[in-house]
């Protein structure tokens, strides 16, 4: 596996997700927001948390108009697979990659902890080797992390088994317990959790290693 790892002003998980896409077997590519091409070969893109340009404007909103931007629109609609987590997945939803918004937590505070999750799709490449019905734990660490999406957008999530992971106690508000979701064809993952410190038990828990394992087994077969 290939992965590109994007960093922009602002991005302070891009180390933290190059290292889970390694740990995963990944040679990793390290690409800045300036940039206008990807890499040659690159499988799977990486747009990691932190505060994109300060959360400026939006969270994500800036970032998502940045020159990298549209090559990592390209890649998404060749087919490619997108992991977006905390900042990536605003960023994700800002560009139309992922439909709904991240809002505001409700308590109008950050939240920085470990949360539980349930599996609501083993249906993807990120979450089959977990199995639906499981329940993993994963650090969050966000301020705009309120999943919202409209009563329709959120019946289509429902009925096309979208919904990647749901909140077991809701931290910020998100409709439905929402903590990620998955594009149409399911290559396209947004998510407010950490999986990528969750790699290994000195972090306080491997359950995100998983993850990373199986998009690898995804590569390695195609």
């Amino acid at each position: 596996m290939k992965a590109a790892v994007i960093t922009f002003p602002g991005s302070n998980c891009d180390r933290d997700l190059a290292v889970g896409f390694e740990k995963a077997g990944a040679q990793v590519i390290k690409v800045w927001h300036k940039e206008t091409e990807l890499p040659d070969g690159i499988d799977v893109i990486g747009v990691p948390g932190g505060f994109s340009y300060g959360d400026y404007l939006r969270c994500g909103a800036i970032a998502s108009r940045s020159p990298v931007g549209q090559a990592i629109a390209d890649f998404a609609a060749r087919g490619g697979y997108v992991l977006g987590i905390c900042n990536g997945f605003q960023i994700l939803t800002e560009m139309g990659l992922l439909p709904g918004a991240l809002m505001r937590n409700a308590s109008l505070k950050y939240i920085c902890k470990s949360v539980a999750l349930t599996v609501a799709s083993a249906n993807s490449p990120y979450t089959e080797s977990y199995g639906a019905g499981a329940q993993v734990t994963f650090p969050i660490a966000h301020h705009d992390g309120n999943y919202q999406i409209d009563p329709e957008g959120l019946a289509a999530l429902k009925a096309e088994d979208r919904v990647a992971f749901r909140y077991v106690d809701n931290p910020n508000g998100s409709v439905d317990d929402i903590a990620g979701v998955l594009s149409e064809n399911r290559r396209v993952l947004g998510m407010m959790p950490h999986p990528e410190r969750a790699i290994e038990p000195a972090q306080g828990g491997a359950d995100g290693a998983a993850l990373f394992r199986a998009l690898s087994g995804i590569m390695a077969s195609a």
